[in-house]
């Protein structure tokens, strides 16, 4: 394995955790993150050296796995703390009212103000540090890259992480 596609932009749990997968291995494996998870898919190659990371509370996690069957083999899984999660808020110190976050930790801030959905938590950071939310459920090296305020420490979650391998001789190597 010498690649690992997930989900970006820099500062997401599922970075950290590719990059923890190729260094307990002593590999100098590349990581290449997308918007998705799932836009690895239209670049990776199908060869076995080429791998998508997701974790076991991605939304569509049933979807990459089952949707891909032909293609992708789950060929590893690991547990590691994720950052700490918080919620953060710009520096100007502006009132909660509206929150984005990934849809994941979503429900650490019900009932605290509109809460809109972003493609991952370190996107969700620059949603807020761009004035379009007036906070944000991220990573805490999100928060800090962003020049956010933490108002709440939630602390890191352990999660499984799970390693879907390009099949060799699967219908995309093929064509």
């Amino acid at each position: 394995m010498t690649t690992i596609h997930t989900l970006g932009p820099s500062g997401t749990n599922l970075e950290k955790a590719a990059h923890h997968w190729f260094a307990e291995r002593g590999v100098d494996g590349k990581v290449l993150l997308h918007a998705e998870v799932e836009d690895g898919l239209d670049v990776m190659g199908f060869d076995g050296t080429e791998a998508i990371l997701a974790c076991a509370v991605y939304p569509r996690l049933h979807d990459l796995v089952f949707q891909n069957l032909h293609r992708l083999e789950m060929a590893d899984s690991f547990l590691l703390d994720t950052h700490d999660m918080v919620l953060a808020g710009r520096a100007d110190g502006t009132g909660v009212r509206t929150i984005v976050s990934h849809p994941a930790p979503s429900c650490l801030v019900e009932g605290r103000g509109a809460v809109s959905l972003a493609s991952s938590n370190s996107r969700a950071a620059a949603l807020c540090a761009a004035g379009e939310f007036d906070a944000c459920v991220t990573t805490g090296p999100s928060a800090r890259a962003e020049g956010l305020r933490v108002l709440e420490n939630f602390g890191p979650v352990p999660m499984v992480f799970t390693l879907h391998v390009g099949r060799r001789g699967s219908a995309e190597e093929a064509v």
